[in-house]
């Protein structure tokens, strides 16, 4: 639902922000919709098994420390003083900057992986504690984490290249870079089944072969357009130094959404074989409109919110987050809602095949649903995020994000019993609420984000949109014990008819409403009669 969403609600974006953010959308769905049939693919050969379980924790890990150091704490420290470096000093001196952080970076995560390598058994120990009363998904997954770890480095390596071409507004190959581990992944999964005994294990190898060629594409960019750095150790250098500051409490404070993910594994490891796949295919339904929707917005307005902020341009800075709210919220919300209603017959039509059987489509149903509770809050917290990082502020979100995994931890204790995976979930959901009503709060109450008028409107809006989707969908939807007797084709053909039907109807009621496209044209209009 959400994809077809996007194709209209495009053109509420600014003029400059809409070309830099169409770009990276567009390139982040192609990416998400191929990973969508990499992982129906995945569940078609390999369903919600031990072996699976085992290989999700194997990618999982370094899969996590990637959205640390690639998509959440290097971006979000690197990128503002790399701006400041551009506005204020001479281009040999960003040069040398970028070159000894480059060197920094790639002798640290070096380190890392040598660490982890040695100490693999315990890795996953740590993060899957539960494994050790399961022999069998203990030593696969061991196994594959030395094959999947090295990953890491090659796809952190890759978000540092990515940085540089976003500051150039070069965004398209970035964006794109993912599309490489979804096409490794699928080659993969296909040879392995076909000609090996454990298919599993060439999945794993699948994973560090994605990495390689992400790491290798945008390098070749940067050195076509004259941008590829010279290595260099920079621990002693002072900016060098003050990028590592900033890293070090921004790797947890911007990825508390994935940390509570982790903590979900950590306690589906104790729960039954299959609900670590379970929790593992509804995160990536989850993460498809959070991709496309959250991560492109964030990726983009953190370069021009650095840049207010540098110039010290309040007025823009408010204008540019408001506008990055509101139209996450036009697109976000109706995305979750979808989800949140359909995810049964989702689930029925593209991953009940072969070994994914009914019943993982209803235990898989209930953590979507969870999950999808909070897709707005996980799009809300990476632009608020990248809002308070922009202007420095580390401390802040460092706390918020404390406060909001504590709670995580408390509302997994305490549903893990009753709901057993979908309380995993449904406490991953409202922990992030907590975090974006915090950040919100932190950036209204500071004076750094001045709410634009036009609000009550548009809240209004979109209430009433979503009102007309939601009855919508609930008369054409039907039992799921009729989807799940359907064929492949007469799924498809209801999904898809729901779909445009939703669709219509929202748009509709927008427009009826009052709503034009064209009033997000300019963040200048978002002020105005919205």
């Amino acid at each position: 639902m959400f994809l077809c969403l996007y194709g209209g609600v495009i053109k509420f974006m600014s003029k400059r922000l809409f070309k830099s953010t169409g770009v990276v959308a567009s390139m982040t769905m192609v990416s998400r919709v191929l990973g969508f049939v990499r992982d129906i693919l995945l569940a078609v050969f390999f369903g919600a098994s031990p072996a699976f379980d085992a290989f999700i924790i194997a990618f999982k890990i370094p899969n996590f420390f990637r959205r640390l150091f690639a998509e959440g704490a290097f971006s979000q420290a690197f990128v503002p003083l790399l701006m400041e470096h551009k506005s204020n000093k001479p281009g040999y001196i960003v040069h040398q900057f970028v070159g000894k952080v480059a060197g920094t970076l790639l002798i640290s995560l070096l380190g890392v992986v040598l660490v982890a390598e040695v100490f693999t058994p315990g890795v996953v120990l740590i993060f899957a504690p539960g494994f050790a009363l399961h022999t069998v998904r203990y030593d696969l997954a061991t196994h594959m984490l030395y094959i999947t770890f090295p990953y890491l480095l090659l796809i952190s390596m890759a978000a540092f290249a990515g940085a540089l071409l976003n500051s150039e507004q070069k965004f398209a190959l970035p964006a794109l870079m993912p599309v490489m581990l979804n096409i490794a992944l699928i080659s993969s999964a296909v040879i392995g089944v076909q000609y090996f005994n454990q298919p599993i294990f060439i999945l794993a190898w699948g994973v560090l072969v994605g990495g390689v060629l992400q790491c290798v594409l945008p390098f070749i960019a940067l050195y076509k357009k004259g941008m590829l750095p010279r290595f260099q150790f920079g621990f002693a250098d002072q900016e060098v130094r003050r990028v590592l500051k900033k890293m070090v409490p921004a790797l947890f404070g911007v990825s508390v959404a994935q940390i509570g993910l982790l903590i979900d594994s950590f306690f589906a490891s104790f729960l039954p074989s299959g609900s670590i796949s379970w929790l593992y295919y509804s995160d990536r339904l989850t993460f498809l409109p959070l991709g496309v929707i959250g991560v492109a917005l964030a990726t983009v307005v953190l370069p021009n919110l650095s840049k207010n902020y540098a110039e010290k341009d309040n007025e823009a800075y408010s204008r540019t987050l408001d506008w990055a709210i509101r139209t996450l919220l036009v697109v976000g919300v109706p995305a979750a809602l979808g989800l949140f209603l359909m995810s049964g017959p989702i689930l029925a039509t593209l991953m009940f095949h072969g070994e994914f059987s009914a019943h993982d489509v209803v235990m898989t149903k209930d953590s979507l649903m969870a999950f999808s509770f909070g897709l707005p809050s996980f799009m809300l917290v990476k632009i608020l995020a990248s809002a308070l990082y922009s202007r420095q502020n580390i401390k802040k979100p460092v706390k918020i994000a404390a406060i909001a995994l504590l709670c995580n931890i408390v509302l997994d204790i305490l549903l893990i019993g009753p709901w057993q995976h979908t309380g995993l979930a449904f406490a991953t959901a409202a922990a992030s609420y907590v975090n974006s009503f915090l950040l919100i709060r932190t950036l209204v109450g500071k004076g750094y984000y001045a709410v634009q008028p036009g609000w009550v409107i548009l809240g209004l809006r979109i209430i009433a949109a979503n009102a007309m989707l939601a009855l919508v969908v609930i008369i054409m939807r039907g039992s799921l014990s009729k989807w799940l007797l359907w064929t492949s084709a007469a799924r498809s053909f209801h999904l898809v008819s729901i779909i445009l039907a939703a669709v219509i109807v929202y748009i509709a009621t927008l427009y009826l409403s009052g709503m034009r496209f064209n009033d997000f044209k300019s963040i200048g209009n978002t002020c105005g009669d919205l």
